[in-house]
């Protein structure tokens, strides 16, 4: 079986230095906020180019607790795309305000700029572009957008570690970047984390509150917040990762060139496709099918693990249905879901396995046209 992701493999890749960084957090005994955490975000917020960090505990938190810091919610709108994890629309929802969703480019699959402006109304408040995949969404005419119509911009970098776009590094182009840690990120903890990283002091401040029952110091509560803390152990690990990071995404990027080269040309199938302004670092590598079903159930049967991201628009879920959008309403995400097939993607994953993938691709499209 060649698996999706295999993290065993980097786990053995790293297993004394990640061992050792988690004895010594057991042995000291200080397990929530601590010098783990603190090293940590001072460490990630630069390796982002970004001022300040606050580690807390999911991707989704990052996005919940910097919404809420931003004074966004009942009565609000933020502007984002159905093409994304559910999280990105319930942390608008979980703040009270109301996700509104606009189309997306049919090359990179992130927000089509040219659809954000025919979104905005008197209620919108902030822009939330999802760096998608791994690949940047293109800042500079959000940015302009946002300035212009005087709103907030938030980067959902969940998927983007070490990305850059025309040269910066994701997670510092917005007002601010929020990070997910889950285990098969490029850069994933043994567990749940996340991080939000903003050159912006006031809103670092009150995202560090928050993740602490709004907490300034203790005891003392300036607002309702959240238990929401990136714990020490999973700093620990990531400090270490943090080290390899680039060299995995280069990985992750070899790997790319690899499948684009062995795959390139096959009917009916497409590639991605890395803009000039991107510098993709591909949390996952992604191919369109018009008959991925059938080409999925093939390469499962083959014992060869794939995945859908994501099957199901989020418009398009019933959690969702009391907003009106109907399967007609974002044609390019509603068309894309029915197509896109995640190939496995690891930095250990080996050429011989890309190249057996590609094979059984391969034979599964002349099956076909005979």
């Amino acid at each position: 079986m060649i698996q999706f992701v295999d993290m065993n493999r980097q786990y053995q890749g790293i297993k004394n230095e990640i061992n050792r960084a988690v004895i010594k957090v057991l042995e000291k005994g200080h397990f929530i906020l601590g010098e783990e955490v603190e090293n940590f975000e001072q460490e990630f917020s630069a390796y982002c180019e970004a001022k300040y960090g606050v580690g807390v505990a999911s991707g989704t938190d990052a996005l919940i607790l910097s919404i809420r810091a931003m004074g966004i919610g009942q009565g609000d709108e933020v502007i984002t795309v159905p093409n994304t994890f559910i999280a990105t629309a319930d942390a608008i929802v979980r703040n009270g305000a109301k996700p509104v969703f606009t189309d997306i480019d049919s090359e990179t699959y992130n927000i089509d700029v040219n659809k954000i402006e025919e979104k905005i109304s008197n209620k919108t408040r902030a822009i939330i572009p999802v760096h998608l995949y791994g690949q940047p969404a293109d800042m500079d005419p959000i940015i302009e957008i946002a300035q212009k119509h005087d709103l907030l911009v938030i980067e959902d970098a969940a998927q983007a570690h070490g990305a850059k776009y025309r040269g910066k590094k994701i997670g510092s182009l917005a007002d601010v970047g929020c990070f997910s840690f889950y285990p098969s990120k490029n850069l994933g903890a043994f567990g749940d984390g996340g991080m939000v990283v903003t050159n912006n002091i006031e809103l670092a401040k009150k995202i560090k509150a928050l993740r602490n029952y709004g907490q300034k110091k203790k005891y003392q509560h300036d607002c309702t917040g959240y238990n929401s803390r990136l714990d020490e152990i999973q700093a620990a690990v990531l400090r270490v990762k943090l080290r390899y990071l680039d060299k995995w995404n280069t990985l992750r990027r070899e790997h790319a060139m690899q499948y684009n080269e062995l795959l390139r040309g096959i009917p009916d199938l497409e590639i991605p496709i890395e803009k000039d302004y991107a510098k993709h670092v591909y949390h996952l590598y992604v191919i369109r099918c018009k008959n991925r079903d059938k080409l999925q159930d093939y390469l499962n049967h083959n014992s060869i693990a794939t995945g859908i991201h994501y099957p199901i628009p989020v418009h398009l879920q019933p959690s969702y249905f009391h907003l009106g959008y109907t399967k007609v309403s974002f044609p390019v995400t509603e068309k894309y879901a029915a197509e896109i097939l995640s190939l496995p993607m690891f930095p250990e994953l080996t050429s011989a396995e890309i190249q057996n993938i590609a094979l059984f691709i391969t034979l599964w499209s002349r099956g076909r046209e005979h």
